[in-house]
């Protein structure tokens, strides 16, 4: 009798344990199917279409003074930040050499005004010694001649006097605007030669307060910018604050550089706090379309083709003329979906069709090309060490 209840024991004992290895297995089963896919879910949210460019930040109206007259700096007024007005003196320049020039054409000024008075008593004799019969009639000529040249010759004079005198007035530099001296590139001592080119010897802006956004937008896009568009940025001085600006101009020179076209937008951006600093680099970002609570899946969704993908001959034409498609979920099988797309902030894209619904499981991936990659990463770490 206890042999015979050892007996039924070890039988319903084996009968467990292969009823626990059939549920293990098919379970183990089901689990590798289930997990054979990587899933996103179908969910509503707020979608912003963006440009993004680079720009660098300039003052609204920016005049280099330079000089029309050479020489050596003898003081400067200013200095780098200082507030100047218009009219305000700057610099000056050595005006030796200028003043011993004005003298010298003032002089000669006097010489050809005395040589004019001679010719007009010599003129005025000559036409009663006409009158007299005692000259002839070429010889008024030659002295009437002789006037025209002395008379000339003082206009001369007087136009190198007005010249001498505004490069010595020019030896005293102004500022034409008022502002703020934002570059300074003359030292007390320094000679400067107004030659071909005239040498910048400082930069000043109008108002700080008031700056521009010069962009460079790609040829791509540059169709979705509008005048007046309001636009965002950040500078990498204050990377957690966002400034707004506005779309001024859109200018119409394009800039190619190897094979590549630009062009470049400019926004006004108001900066009374002086924040923002000339020079400083915007990073922007152009606000083309935005969607509150739209249906919309992983881009990585729209990127996913199966192993075994369905041949396009197999779809309806419906399902092949309406692109892209998607991936979804059910009973652990792929599904294709054709869906029609919107917009995309390049994370999400916008689903417009009723081929999805929120809730919706959508394949991004297969999970046994992410197990292989994390094993070819564990390979590589294995033999780098």
């Amino acid at each position: 009798m206890t042999h015979l209840n050892l007996k039924n024991k070890l039988i319903v004992l084996l009968i467990l344990l292969i009823a626990g290895a059939i549920y293990g297995y098919t379970n183990k089963k089901l689990e590798s199917e289930k997990d054979e896919y990587r899933t996103r879910t179908v969910d509503r949210g707020d979608i912003v279409q963006v440009i993004s460019a680079n720009g660098t930040v300039t003052p609204l109206e920016l005049v280099n003074v330079g000089t029309q007259v050479s020489g050596t700096v003898s003081k400067i007024y200013v200095d780098f930040n200082d507030r100047v007005k218009t009219g305000q003196t700057l610099a000056e320049l050595d005006p030796a050499l200028l003043k011993a020039q004005l003298q010298q054409s003032e002089a000669n000024l006097k010489s050809a005004q005395a040589t004019l008075k001679n010719v007009i008593s010599k003129v005025t004799r000559s036409r009663i010694l006409l009158e007299k019969g005692f000259i002839s009639n070429e010889a008024l000529d030659e002295i009437e001649q002789q006037l025209d040249i002395a008379q000339a010759q003082v206009a001369i004079s007087k136009a190198n006097v007005e010249r001498d005198r505004a490069n010595l007035n020019y030896s005293v530099i102004r500022s034409p605007i008022s502002g703020v001296v934002i570059a300074r590139d003359i030292n007390v001592g320094q000679t400067v030669a107004a030659s071909f080119q005239t040498p910048i010897l400082f930069q000043i802006a109008r108002d700080l307060r008031q700056m521009q956004i010069n962009i460079s937008v790609a040829e791509a896009d540059i169709g979705q910018i509008y005048t007046d568009q309001e636009i965002s940025f950040t500078v990498d001085a204050f990377p957690e604050r966002e400034f707004t600006a506005h779309v001024k101009q859109i200018r119409l020179n394009p800039a190619i550089q190897e094979n590549v076209v630009t062009y470049n937008v400019v926004a006004m951006v108001i900066n009374d706090d002086s924040t923002l600093l000339p020079g400083m680099t915007a990073n922007v970002r152009f606000i083309v379309h935005q969607k509150n609570a739209a249906l919309r899946v992983p881009n990585a969704a729209l990127r996913y083709k199966p192993k075994n993908e369905i041949p396009a001959s197999n779809l309806s034409p419906l399902a092949r003329s309406r692109q892209p498609l998607l991936y979804r979920l059910e009973n652990n099988a792929p599904i294709p979906i054709n869906v029609i797309t919107g917009i995309t902030d390049g994370n999400f894209t916008e689903i417009i069709s009723d081929d999805l619904t929120e809730g919706d499981e959508v394949i991004i991936s297969d999970a046994t090309s992410k197990k292989q990659n994390e094993a070819s990463m564990s390979n590589f770490r294995f033999r780098m060490f």
